[in-house]
């Protein structure tokens, strides 16, 4: 048997790295998963891969800072599927500037993506899982959401808020038996990233503050995000659960 047999999946930001790695894992595994993501042709590729391997899964463009894009979603995700189970918070962007220099468009749209998108993704799903009688909730912050040295204030206050938040929803829902957590991975290599650490400065610097030999990759964020949204992890709320290789050991 899979560790999510019976389970309905929303993934955000699932049409490539992390959140494709969590939505191929989680259908794998024998959940249900709707696949979301504002690039359309990746999602229908990770939606062709899964049922070409067996799997159930839909997919559609979701922009998470909407909440009529939300609505949308919750609202298919039942009618196809009848329930939600799991919610996995992934999207996500950033903007490498400091503070100084960020203007405020850019410091509201990685709000509006970061930290309002992972709330109006638990505000619409946490409804529909009080009816299931529970439910796991897993938001996708980062190392930068437990220290101050990531170098992209906007983004750190983002992600610390999102850890923050998930930490108020797991004592707000708990008696609904709705377990929500937070993930923070740190350098993991991605085709978003892959290029920015090929430049040799920055291999040497993330290979610096990384104590183990080799950087992460999706999968190692997704087999985490997998034991949260699975009933191995039924006495698990509230936490923050780094995958980072050691960087906040240091």
């Amino acid at each position: 048997m899979g560790r999510l047999d019976n389970k309905v999946a929303i993934v955000t930001g699932a049409g490539g790295g992390q959140g494709k790695s969590e939505a191929l894992l989680f259908a794998k595994e024998g959940a249900k998963v709707v696949v979301t993501d504002v690039q359309e042709d990746k999602v229908k590729e990770v939606v062709e891969e899964i049922k070409s391997n067996g799997g159930e899964a839909i997919g559609f463009f979701h922009d998470v800072s909407s909440e009529d894009g939300w609505k949308e979603t919750v609202e298919k995700a039942v009618a196809e599927f009848g329930k939600i189970d799991v919610l996995v918070n992934n999207a996500g962007i950033t903007i490498q500037k400091p503070m100084h220099e960020t203007t405020v468009a850019e410091w509201d749209k990685i709000m509006n993506i970061n930290l309002t998108g992972t709330f109006l993704g638990m505000k619409h799903v946490v409804p529909v899982m009080q009816k299931n009688g529970g439910g796991s909730i897993i938001n996708i912050s980062s190392t930068s959401g437990l220290t101050g040295g990531g170098g992209a204030s906007p983004y750190t206050a983002s992600k610390g808020a999102v850890r923050m938040l998930s930490k108020a929803a797991a004592v707000d829902y708990a008696k609904d038996r709705i377990r929500v957590n937070s993930v923070h991975p740190g350098i993991i290599i991605t085709p978003m990233t892959e290029k920015m650490f090929q430049d040799e400065q920055m291999s040497n610097w993330a290979h610096s503050v990384t104590p183990l030999p080799d950087l992460g990759d999706p999968d190692d964020v997704a087999y985490g995000v997998l034991y949260l949204a699975s009933d191995e992890a039924k006495f698990v709320t509230g936490i923050e659960l780094p995958i980072e290789g050691g960087y906040t050991a240091k």
